[in-house]
């Protein structure tokens, strides 16, 4: 395969999964051509791959992420919806136990992409992909950046058996969990970045399973939060209607209260260990469609490379190789969409290949990294185990705060609308410290708390409930 004839216009895009194929568009057209070096061959369609195990768990797309995935490519979510994905409106078509109590069914506020990872990455792939600026190298293997401390020139690249460098103007680090960044800048002389770990200890299982037929279609979003103030550990529980009548369900545990991977086991851990047993009773009613998938991977951590006292040009991380959350909070793909949008307007405001460039990048997509990290390990890190060192203060007075804010949105919806303005990625956390905001936490619920699931006598026939 021939390289491209001005390296100095080329981007290269480390990894080809959600947050790479983002980049990879929000270059197309800055760049003369963009290459994506991902390691695995990936499919033509929504089908499982190697290196992504994650994609087996629940996913949502937050309306924050939706409006930059939309922003990057107008047509994927009418491709998404057309293909089965669900839209889901916050909070009116969800069902959740939150910390303090159940949520009410309040007016839209906000909304969530429902699908398959399988296709939500096929869908964005193919979008991406049928522009011909962007060129895709699957099978090939980042090995290590080229330069030195001021600047990158490129990748070293196993291909085919063979090692090459492909020269690049940019280089973006969208590898995921296992990106090597950090030890490649040390290679090149820098030192190292701070990084923080939260790791609450806890472990995922998840399956699918073919919804009751009058129940595949329209079903909302159930979700069973743990409560952080309990001793023990937290145990939570996700059912996402997705595409094709199916649901796909998480069970998830922190150390001491992780589900099994034993299928026999996973009904009864969802009846019997989360705080409710409502997403066991649905589970009884539908039939699975999949084994167990199980995982351990859900360490918060992040690397502050935007703190760095010195960044070399022509470099830029993101999306999980930046910073991964615990995926409880399904905040990852809207951060890397976001991500994506903000790396354009950063390149697009200073020009490609301007002196500082990558650093002034580095620091714009920590923005949308630092709400979702306040979100993740506000909680997690109340968990025995999660640091060395346990919460700070400034961790305890925040999650005061923000439990305040919990009880209150399940019986105001203004508040209740307030807290999703953030948890939807839509707007800074700083909404929350409006003067109404901390007046409205003061006084507290406006409503009395709802007794049990907030499901319709409709929804619990449809799905096979008394």
């Amino acid at each position: 395969m021939t390289e491209p004839s001005n390296p100095a216009r080329t981007a290269v895009v480390l990894g080809g999964s959600h947050a790479g194929m983002l980049a990879a568009r929000a270059l197309t057209g800055l760049a003369d051509r963009v290459v994506v070096i991902e390691r695995d061959v990936l499919p033509d369609g929504p089908a499982p791959r190697k290196g992504l195990p994650q994609a087996r768990h629940a996913h949502m797309l937050w309306s924050g992420g939706v409006r930059a995935v939309e922003e990057l490519l107008p047509d994927v979510t009418g491709a998404l919806r057309a293909a089965g994905a669900r839209r889901s409106p916050v909070t009116t078509d969800m069902v959740v136990l939150g910390p303090r109590g159940w949520f009410r069914r309040w007016p839209e506020s906000h909304h969530v992409i429902l699908a398959g990872r399988d296709l939500l990455d096929a869908t964005v792939r193919a979008h991406v992909l049928a522009d011909e600026r962007v060129e895709l190298r699957s099978g090939a293997e980042a090995l290590g950046l080229v330069g030195d401390a001021g600047a990158v020139t490129g990748v070293r690249v196993r291909e085919g058996g063979a090692e090459r460098i492909v020269e690049a103007g940019l280089v973006v680090d969208a590898s995921g969990r296992g990106s090597r960044a950090a030890a490649w800048l040390a290679e090149l002389g820098l030192p190292a970045a701070e990084r923080r770990e939260v790791d609450s200890g806890l472990a995922y299982a998840s399956r699918l399973y073919l919804a009751p037929e009058p129940a595949r279609s329209g079903y909302p979003i159930v979700n069973v939060q743990p409560d952080p103030r309990d001793a023990g550990p937290g145990r939570a529980g996700f059912l996402l209607p997705i595409e094709d009548g199916r649901w796909i369900v998480t069970l998830n545990g922190t150390r001491g209260g992780e589900p099994s991977p034993d299928g026999d086991d996973f009904v009864r851990f969802a009846r019997e260990e989360l705080r409710h047993p409502v997403i066991g009773e649905l589970l009884e009613q539908a039939e699975p469609l999949s084994g167990v998938a199980y995982t351990r991977s859900t360490v918060n951590r992040r690397h502050f490379y935007e703190r760095m006292p010195a960044w070399p040009d022509n470099f830029v991380a993101l999306g999980d190789a930046l910073a991964a959350y615990n995926p409880l909070y399904g905040h990852g793909l809207a951060v890397a969409a976001q991500s994506a949008v903000l790396l354009r307007d950063t390149v697009r405001r200073h020009g490609w290949g301007t002196a500082g460039l990558s650093r002034r990048a580095q620091k714009a997509v920590a923005r949308p990294v630092a709400t979702a990290w306040d979100l993740a390990v506000g909680q997690d890190v109340f968990y025995p185990g999660a640091t060395e060192t346990g919460p700070t203060r400034r961790d305890r007075l925040v999650a005061a705060y923000v439990g305040r804010l919990m009880l209150t949105a399940t019986g105001n919806g203004r508040m209740a609308r307030r807290v999703t303005d953030v948890t939807s990625l839509e707007r800074g956390p700083q909404v929350l410290l409006s003067p109404s905001t901390l007046a409205a936490a003061a006084v507290g619920p406006l409503r009395p708390p709802l007794p049990g699931p907030p499901l319709t006598v409709e929804e619990r026939r449809r799905a096979g409930l008394r």
